[in-house]
């Protein structure tokens, strides 16, 4: 980075602080694009000239709204909903809701902010957005989601649409939630826009491979990471941290690619067999039962269940971190490189640490940061919508080759990105230069807007 640049770049980042007061998540992310842009920004003096990049960290819009509705017990309960629609520069706004006590603004924020940059990766015509609640759907029955869906979609509704904002799940919105919403919008647009949301259930306008798309997806970039190396997936060990939709794809894409997948984990601890996961018992308990990992090790005799603690203990060669955000430290990071770890594949967003993203960096670790690592889950909600606009649908093996090729192909923007500015091998500035030219190309052919 030039000096007329550093200064420049950090200028912009402590003018975003400013404007986005003890909105942490939000600023670690912006933070993290801006340290990969000096080298642009020296090539490029009109992105500086036109404020692309001041641009981009401000949202085009953002809504918050109170969302009023009533428990089983009779008693009115209140909860705060977001959507922040960031950027439209490449296709309508792009990105999932999340249900979760720990919902804010600063969270929405950096998940819209990585939304934009990873939606630009797929090379997919869509833009970036993010939405949620500070809503807890665990422990609530089939009748309070419901109500609490119906109440948020009546507030929501006047903001989405096929060709503005296209919504779909994250945490805690799976697909009884996306049913519930959809449902309302229908009722109050009297209109059947089956492309206004994605994730839907497939009789009613979903995509095969949607399910499974973020894990495949994450799976798929780890093999692209170590096919560069001259070596593979298989016969490797991995570990994958959670054990929600995302973990579970990515553990049995990662076995059918040859690896053995020996722990996983929950908010209680996890999970660790050595011989290999058994996902059909594993499945069996987290999505149909939405039980424990404890109760995963009662029933298969080889696993054994660590109360607490950090899967991350457990040494392999090949991690998926694929539960939340920042869940992974410099620490963690430092004893998974002592144990042999040679590749990160982000199935979650940001969930590493920046302390712990330099210790791959400078290990030398393959290390797929999430807006390139896990873009398998919007590039397939991108097909559904594809599918949804042509009436159509498409089997899941077609689906699943169209992920695959995707997969690869994010996965060369990065490579060739960082090889043309200088940073040979590294995907972090990779994804994040290839992510910012093909959306500032678009901002500037559109005029100052």
């Amino acid at each position: 980075m030039t000096r007329t640049v550093a200064p420049l770049v950090e200028a912009i980042y402590e003018d975003v602080v400013r404007r986005n007061p003890a909105e942490e998540e939000f600023h670690q992310a912006v933070r993290e694009v801006l340290e990969s842009l000096g080298p642009v920004l020296a090539r490029h003096p009109e992105y500086t000239e036109l404020k692309t990049i001041e641009r981009i960290c401000e949202p085009e819009r953002q809504v918050i709204f109170r969302v009023p509705w009533q428990d089983d017990r009779g008693e009115v309960q209140i909860n705060r909903g977001f959507r922040v629609e960031f950027n439209s520069a490449l296709g309508p706004y792009k990105g999932g809701l999340r249900f979760h006590p720990s919902v804010y603004l600063g969270i929405v924020k950096f998940l819209g902010f990585e939304q934009v940059f990873k939606n630009a990766l797929t090379g997919m015509p869509i833009g970036g957005g993010k939405g949620g609640a500070d809503f807890d759907p665990k422990g609530r029955s089939d009748g309070e989601v419901m109500r609490f869906c119906q109440s948020f979609m009546t507030e929501l509704y006047r903001h989405l649409g096929e060709h503005t904002d296209v919504p779909a799940g994250d945490i805690g919105v799976g697909g009884r939630e996306i049913g519930y919403l959809f449902g309302q919008y229908k009722r109050i647009t009297n209109r059947y826009e089956s492309g206004v949301l994605t994730g839907k259930g497939l009789t009613w306008g979903g995509a095969r491979v949607r399910t499974e798309a973020t894990g495949y997806g994450a799976a798929f970039f780890a093999s692209e990471m170590l096919t560069a190396r001259g070596t593979s997936l298989e016969g490797r060990t991995v570990v994958v941290s959670g054990s929600g939709n995302v973990a579970l794809y990515a553990v049995e894409k990662a076995e059918q690619l040859g690896a053995r997948v020996i722990a996983c984990s929950d908010s209680a601890g996890y999970v660790v067999d050595e011989g290999g996961l058994d996902l059909e018992v594993l499945k069996q308990v987290k999505e149909v039962e939405r039980g424990r990992l404890s109760d995963y090790a009662e029933r298969v005799r080889s696993a054994r269940h660590v109360a607490g603690g950090s899967v991350w203990d457990v040494p392999c060669e090949v991690a998926v971190p694929s539960a939340t955000q920042n869940e992974l430290d410099g620490e963690a990071a430092a004893r998974l490189v002592r144990g042999g770890c040679i590749a990160v594949s982000e199935g979650a967003n940001m969930p590493s640490t920046p302390e712990a993203v330099q210790v791959f960096r400078s290990a030398g670790t393959a290390f797929g940061p999430g807006k390139a690592a896990n873009a398998g889950g919007v590039a397939t909600s991108a097909l559904e919508m594809q599918q949804n606009a042509s009436r159509d649908s498409w089997t899941f093996e077609h689906t699943e080759a169209r992920l695959e090729r995707i997969m690869h192909d994010v996965h060369a923007r990065c490579a060739e990105a960082a090889e043309e500015y200088g940073s040979p091998g590294d995907l972090v500035v990779g994804a994040n230069v290839a992510g910012f030219l093909r959306v500032a190309e678009a901002m500037h052919a559109h005029g100052l807007v």
